[in-house]
Order: C-alpha cells, then structure tokens, then sequence
C-alpha cells in the first residue's frame, strides 16, 4: 500500500460499516481502505482530525439528478398522477441537454457538500449527466429512460434502447461511472418494450433501474390488466436480471418480495418521496429484510421528494417512518440506517464535530453517528476514490456560486411567458 498517496487524520474518530468505531490517526487509503497510523507516514496530506468525525459516504440509490432546475416547490402539494401529467410531463418535454447539464451540475454540487458520492440517476440525455458526474469526481450508475410515452431525448422506446446500446457498450469495469437502463414503470412500458429493455441488458450484462409499486393506483390498474401485481408481471415476462434496481417497491405482497429475493433485485427506500406524494405507504423493511432482499435508501428527484439530495434527512426519515408505521421503536436505529444509506461505499465523508448539532458527544463517546443522521452536520471533505472533492467545507471540483447563477438564469428564461 503507497502511503504517499493516502490521509491521515490524527486524533479522529473514524466509523466504519457497522457502526465499527476508532479513536485516534487514522491513515485513509485510495483503494477505500483504512488503517492505523503510526504517525512517522509519507503522506498526501496531514490533517487535524480532532473536531471531525469520518464516516464511509452516502450512495443515493434512486435519483433523477437534473430536476435539480425544476425548482424545489415545483407543484407542491400535487398527488402524483397530477403531479405527473400537469407539471413533471409538460414541463419535461422542453428539457435539453443545455437543462440536463445543468441540473446535473447543481444536483453534483449539492451531493458533494451532504457527503454523496454515488447516485443511481434515471434522467434524460444520460451521456450529458454521465459526463458531468465523471467530471465532479462522482461514482454515478447512470440509468438512460426507456419510455413509450413521448421522451424528449427519442421519438420512442425503440431509439433510446439503440443509443442505451452503444453506451452500454462503453461501460468499463474500472470507470466511476457506468451505464443502466431505466424502463420508467409498468404503466409507461408496454410489454414489449419491457422485454426488449431485459434482453439488452442481458447481452451488455447491464442493470436494469425501474419504478416498481409505487402506488396503489398504479398496482390496481396493473392488476386490472394483466391479472398480476407488478412484480409478478415483470417476473412473467423474464424481466429480472441480477442488480435490478427497484425504486419504490411500496405496495408489494409477501411472495412478490421472495421474487425480488429470488432474481436478486435491490429494493429502494425512498420516504421523502413517498410521503410528500401521499402514496399511503412505503417500502415495509421488516419484510424485506425477513426475505434477505437486499435495501438501499433513495432520495428521488428534487421536484418530487423532499426537495434535494440530503441522504442524512432522508436516512433519518426511513428512521422515523419505519417505527412509526410498525410501531415498533426498534427499528432501524442510527448504526442500522448509517450502514443502509452507505451500503457499498468505499470512499469517505469528513463531518464537522465543532457544532452544537453534534453535542454532547456522550459518556463513552458514542453518540456520534445518531448526532449525525438524526441532529445533522456539516460535510467538510470528500474523499472519492482517493481524490478529495470538498476540503475544509469548500467543494473543489465544481464552481457552486457560478452554479448558483447559472441555475437561477435557466430557471428564469425558462419561464418567460409561461403562465
């Protein structure tokens, strides 16, 4: 291991997956690995560690990055088919790949100051989002819509499985950033499209990213047309491969969550989202975990959830709601919901310990990480992949005041003339 290219923070309190805890120098590696410092090093960099606490970063699992420009009140207070059809579709059909650029550059920007370093997007022009990530730093598993309604980017499902293919074919093991293919539902999908979405990722050995069981609207109708509930249908069609990504997946039974067991899926957690849109529900974690499904946490787009990317708010949130709704004040403690919303990470966020937020510290030094996910804190480093995005509370890679004016400026030409 080349000591000259890693960190040492000394004197630091560093936890790493499950809730494993160190006090003292610690040396943080490039590969995503830690060790004990002796202090006599050849290092990149030196640091006081005695006001931070280090923590693996945040992976945000379910995100459409570039609705970062739909502003955050965007149809507040809409139910989701509205929400949907009179403000999400009309508004994104004049999105371009200048408006992607930017959303994504502003969504970049805010992961990187709340300790993110992974998103798995589903968005428009995802060549244009994959490039802002790879630029930023960012680890990203960057999904490109697959829809039979009308997308702004193909005039059909069919175009944007054939530009999905060519940048499929561009994936490499070793790159921050990969490609998916996000089929956008059961309701947006026909079966064709959906099958022709499975079998191109069989052949580029790719992820598959869809809305699964949102709502009890969407269930029904699937219902009424097929026979089947969702996840029964995408199994009848031999939709599943290894890694699908399911967002959502709220209103499911019991033997449609050993099917997601079954075909290795990953279920996500979005609360935010779910409640702001009055769904009625979200994702039931004791079941899933009953069934050994693997869970991860997500924020969904910043029109729809709880207005951004914060996975500290939205790890909380999961807290709070699954207690709640089971009654049962057990669940998902703060080293649970710590290790749920970092699942996967091998990279670093650097918290400010100087803060009242993250006070009292407690009488064995343990309340750092429920301070953290439950109070708050400021993300003052980002080390990804060895290479550090934030440092001492200012981000590195992207400009944020340039972004900043460049969001208000699209937002606000817009919207001329739109009533």
């Amino acid at each position: 291991m080349d000591d000259a290219t890693s960190v040492r923070y000394r004197n630091t309190v560093l936890y790493d997956h499950g809730g494993a805890q160190t006090v003292g120098d610690v040396l943080l590696h490039a590969d995503g690995s830690w060790t004990p410092s002796n202090g006599d090093e050849d290092v990149a960099h030196d640091i006081d560690g005695s006001k931070r606490l280090i923590t693996r970063s945040f992976q945000n699992w379910h995100t459409h990055l570039a609705m970062q420009l739909n502003a955050r009140d965007f149809s507040d207070g809409f139910p989701l088919h509205r929400w949907l059809n009179e403000a999400i579709f009309p508004t994104e059909a004049r999105i371009t790949p200048d408006y992607v650029r930017m959303g994504t550059r502003s969504a970049a920007a805010e992961m990187i100051r709340t300790g993110s370093s992974f998103a798995a997007d589903m968005y428009f022009f995802p060549n244009i989002t994959g490039e802002v990530l790879s630029n930023a730093g960012l680890r990203g598993l960057v999904g490109g819509p697959v829809s039979d309604a009308a997308l702004p980017s193909h005039p059909d499902a069919a175009s944007a499985l054939e530009e999905l293919d060519q940048l499929l074919a561009s994936n490499k093991e070793e790159d921050l950033v990969q490609y998916a293919i996000a089929t956008h539902s059961v309701y947006l999908c026909s079966e064709d499209t959906l099958v022709r979405a499975a079998q191109l990722a069989d052949k580029r050995q790719a992820r598959l990213h869809i809305h699964v069981s949102e709502t009890r609207k969407e269930v029904a109708d699937c219902q009424a047309k097929t026979g089947m509930y969702p996840v029964e249908y995408l199994d009848s069609l031999d939709f599943f491969q290894p890694g699908t990504i399911c967002a959502h997946a709220s209103w499911v039974k019991k033997n449609e969550i050993r099917l997601l067991k079954k075909h290795q899926a990953t279920a996500v957690h979005c609360p935010s989202s779910n409640m702001k849109l009055a769904c009625g529900g979200t994702l039931s974690l004791p079941a899933y975990r009953d069934a050994g499904v693997d869970v991860r946490l997500g924020t969904d787009g910043a029109a729809s959830s709880g207005n951004g990317l914060n996975m500290q708010a939205e790890a909380r949130l999961a807290s709070l709601v699954q207690r709640h709704d089971h009654w049962d004040a057990t669940l998902l403690p703060a080293v649970e919901a710590m290790d749920m919303a970092t699942k996967g990470s091998t990279d670093w966020a650097v918290w400010n310990l100087d803060d009242v937020r993250m006070r009292p510290q407690g009488r064995s030094n343990n309340r750092h990480l429920a301070n953290l996910l439950f109070n708050g804190a400021d993300c003052l480093d980002l080390w990804v992949n060895g290479r550090a995005l934030r440092r001492d509370g200012e981000t590195l890679v992207l400009d944020e005041h340039a972004i900043l004016d460049e969001i208000d400026e699209a937002v606000s030409s817009y919207y001329e003339g739109v009533e």
